[in-house]
């Protein structure tokens, strides 16, 4: 008796699939432009499958940012030297998260306010946190200074994205001149323009300083009092 001859298996869909199909997507659509009823054509089946793996737009995009956490962990591991103190280790990691964030559109829009789907996240932050400790923060400042470079991170991107050409095109985003125009009466107003809009890789450096140097301020126990309670 002859065997059947095999069927092609479908390729199987699961939550990893769909959401790098949705990243991928991403870059044509537009966060606005996501829905699952596109991911769903993208993957050439019915809107209702993915509702086995996510029951809404909200938890794609929780995958979504894991999955963007976990590529950006994977390089930065490679990548990463031990850092000479706290104020490096939080450059190279706010660094690195924009450099991740840059690679999607709306990528900055996406990673916010969601919720990892696992954790991956746990033992990247407990790293970072040490290093923090060790140069002298209490546990509490130690959160309080990444939460604070994080949002800095996350707002700059945010607006960078929004602000800024698409992916791709040869635009230069803003239109300046315009907005001068507009601003005619108001000259400082005006000439804050270029500062904002303009040499985006300058103005995150120039506004990472300010963030790390206000943590050393403000956060940063002075150093008679470090280790102490």
């Amino acid at each position: 008796m002859r065997e059947r001859d095999a069927k092609p298996e479908r390729a199987r869909l699961d939550r990893a699939t769909v959401a790098a199909t949705a990243l991928r997507l991403l870059g044509d659509v537009g966060l606005e432009g996501l829905t699952l009823r596109a991911i769903a054509q993208e993957l050439g089946v019915k809107a209702p499958a993915l509702y086995w793996h996510f029951k809404d737009k909200r938890a794609l995009l929780d995958e979504m940012a894991t999955e963007m956490f976990r590529r950006m962990a994977a390089d930065l591991d490679a990548a990463l030297r031990p850092p000479r103190d706290w104020r490096e280790a939080l450059e190279v990691a706010m660094r690195g998260l924009r450099e991740h964030l840059l690679r999607y559109r709306d990528g900055a829009k996406v990673y916010s306010g969601t919720h990892f789907t696992d954790m991956s996240y746990a033992a990247p932050m407990e790293a970072h946190l040490r290093t923090l400790v060790a140069g002298g923060f209490t546990a509490g400042g130690a959160a309080r200074a990444w939460f604070t470079a994080y949002s800095y991170t996350i707002g700059y991107v945010i607006e960078e994205q929004s602000m800024g050409p698409l992916p791709g095109s040869d635009g230069e985003g803003y239109d300046l001149d315009a907005r001068a125009e507009r601003l005619a009466d108001y000259p400082l107003t005006t000439a804050a323009g270029p500062e904002m809009f303009r040499n985006q890789d300058e103005g995150f450096e120039a506004g990472l300083a300010m963030v790390l140097a206000g943590i050393a301020a403000t956060v940063l126990p002075p150093s008679g009092e470090r280790g102490r309670g």
